[in-house]
């Protein structure tokens, strides 16, 4: 258990009893690179269903968050595509997932606003699509004209990182960074899984990209790895 502000680790099943079904679940990663793999594997051992998924993409059929899609846990994705994910696709087109799709740099700037609080952003991408900018508030600023995006928040945020001390400041590896410290700020309650946990103090403030105050819960990872099979 979570026994106090500075010291936020947790076991797995404690993480997990704040994901349950119908659940808006926020992830970080890029193509499963950078997804909380012991995470998703809980999720799926737990049985959720009905999620709401929102991450920059759905990952591989086995690999991130994609093998939640694959076993139908989710019944909404937000993304900037699904391409590399045939079953989203079938899902999709059966009528059997809904798919919200939005330009990446959009989707980014769309949960950095929920993260720090903004009521939107302003975008002229799409302004000429009509599929695009259907139902969208569009405002003029300086003569030109803008469509508003709503913020992107989640019930529950998942991220992974290489390192973290026991208050949840976080350091990524690498490319694994990604869309984590966006999501990281945009859950109402962001679970965070780490390869490792260091004493408080021992990371340097320079390398920290998460500040803790984002971050309630932090799991240690089992170090599940994903293997690359196509069905």
């Amino acid at each position: 258990m979570v026994e106090n502000t500075f010291n936020k680790i947790a076991s797995l099943e404690d993480a997990l009893s704040h994901i349950n079904n119908e659940t808006t679940l926020m992830f970080g990663g890029f193509g499963g690179i950078g997804s909380p793999p012991s995470l998703i594997e809980g999720i799926l051992e737990k049985e959720v269903c009905n999620l709401t998924l929102i991450g920059n993409d759905t990952g591989f059929p086995n690999i991130g968050i994609g093998r939640l899609v694959s076993h139908h846990r989710a019944r909404k994705v937000i993304a900037s595509h699904i391409g590399s994910n045939p079953v989203a696709g079938q899902l999709m087109t059966e009528g059997k997932l809904e798919v919200e799709f939005v330009p990446q740099g959009t989707l980014s700037e769309r949960i950095r606003a929920g993260g720090v609080g903004l009521g939107g952003i302003l975008v002229d991408v799409g302004m000429d699509n009509e599929i695009v900018s259907q139902s969208k508030q569009r405002i003029v600023i300086d003569d030109k004209e803008f469509l508003v995006e709503k913020p992107l928040t989640a019930d529950v945020s998942i991220v992974f990182a290489k390192k973290s001390d026991p208050f949840g400041n976080l350091v990524y590896d690498k490319s694994a960074r990604n869309m984590n410290p966006l999501v990281a700020m945009a859950g109402k309650f962001t679970i965070a899984e780490v390869e490792e946990i260091v004493p408080l103090g021992e990371l340097g403030p320079e390398e920290i990209i998460t500040p803790g105050v984002y971050i309630d819960m932090i799991v240690k990872s089992n170090g599940v790895n994903w293997k690359w099979v196509w069905e």
